[in-house]
């Protein structure tokens, strides 16, 4: 018997890396690297859900889940971001 877990993922590894992404043009200072951490802080703040398919998630969500998700992503990235650059700044210093 074989298995496919390729669609299984977290469910806020795609909201993360678009916002990051979209984010990325306010944050021109920020190479790849750092968005690429910027992405793992975030996510790293954030609760695990695992779904195979991202609509099978927001179909049984309550308008006040939703909010809830739209809240801590924007905490988390927010955090990410001044983290990371608080941190380059720091690196940069210690060169």
């Amino acid at each position: 018997m074989q298995f496919d877990f390729e669609q299984v993922h977290n469910y806020y590894e795609r909201l993360v890396f678009q916002e990051v992404v979209k984010r990325s043009e306010s944050h021109s200072h920020f190479d790849h690297n750092m968005l690429a951490d910027v992405a793992c802080v975030a996510l790293n703040r954030l609760p695990a859900r695992y779904v195979r398919h991202d609509v099978d998630l927001v179909f049984y969500m309550t308008e006040h889940e939703r909010h809830a998700i739209e809240l801590a992503l924007e905490e988390a990235l927010q955090f990410a971001f001044v983290f990371v650059a608080e941190r380059a700044g720091k690196n940069a210093k210690n060169s």
